[in-house]
């Protein structure tokens, strides 16, 4: 069964007319630690039909620009079945015109998504916001495992890391410091946002690891590093984001959901709303 948004009217959720689509991806299959991303999408679903719909920032409703829900990805054969039907159903997404949202699962449900999008649209800029660099070219025997997830990104697209603060030493190599933005040193940089947006051209796909915020605010990941983003740090690169450059679509991946412990989730959802409503706030695009 394929639920609503936010609880919204049904009259906002048609493909047709929406302006956003939402495409969950509930892949488990490779990650480490923490188990439990496959089952992030309904969590956030709950938390959102407890949300406000009324964004006080933007003054503005954005569910009434239209948000579809696709029916979810479920290739789990393997790694490289999940990237391949993931590719796929990207490329043809991308032909809607629309723009486009997606909801892990795992990291690894990015590689695919961000293969299309750069075969699309060549001068592709990534912004990957995570707690954990992802640039292994393979790991437990596949290229396509969760921390591998921006190794291909890295190689092939303008790559900008934010909130990075594990890595392997492995992961040096492919690593390219100029356009990572080391969370450590995020507190001592006043213009850490320009200096983001400078490394960035002017088409956008966002990709965000959830554990990329501090797990004081966000336990609910599989693998949570100490000294994350907080919200407004987060929110205040999003906006600037937005504003400034066109973002093409982005993905929330990673979010494992705690047993009644439901804050995680709603963060999520508001999360998801708040980027939308930037994308589409008054006077930055038609209503």
């Amino acid at each position: 069964m394929i639920r609503e948004f936010a609880g919204i009217d049904k009259k906002y959720t048609y493909f047709k007319t929406a302006k956003t689509l939402l495409q969950s991806i509930p892949y488990d299959g490779t990650s480490t630690w923490g188990k439990g991303a496959d089952q992030g999408f309904d969590a956030f679903l709950d938390a959102a039909e407890n949300m406000e719909l009324y964004d006080i920032e933007t003054d503005s409703e954005v569910y009434k620009s239209g948000i579809h829900i696709l029916p979810p990805i479920t290739e789990d054969s393997s790694p490289e079945a999940m990237v391949l039907a993931v590719y796929n159903k990207t490329k043809e997404l991308i032909s809607s015109g629309k723009f486009l949202t997606f909801f892990g699962g795992e990291h690894s449900i990015s590689i695919g998504v961000m293969r299309a999008f750069r075969e699309v649209y060549p001068d592709i800029s990534i912004l990957h916001l995570d707690a954990h660099a992802d640039l292994r070219d393979v790991y437990m025997d596949t290229p396509y495992n969760h921390a591998c997830a921006l190794h291909e990104a890295g190689q092939k697209t303008n790559l900008i890391q934010v909130g990075i603060r594990s890595m392997d030493v492995s992961e040096k190599e492919y690593l390219n410091v100029d356009k990572c933005f080391f969370a450590q040193d995020l507190r001592l940089n006043k213009s850490w946002i320009n200096d983001v947006l400078s490394k960035l051209g002017s088409e956008v796909y966002i990709t965000l690891d959830l554990d990329v915020f501090d797990p004081s605010i966000m336990p609910a990941t599989g693998t949570p590093e100490p000294g994350g983003l907080l919200w407004h740090e987060v929110l205040d690169l999003m906006k600037a984001v937005f504003n400034n450059r066109n973002v093409l679509g982005f993905d929330l991946v990673e979010l494992a959901p705690i047993s009644n412990q439901p804050a995680s989730d709603f963060l999520v959802a508001k999360l998801y709303y708040k980027m939308l409503s930037y994308k589409f706030k008054k006077g930055k695009n038609d209503e």
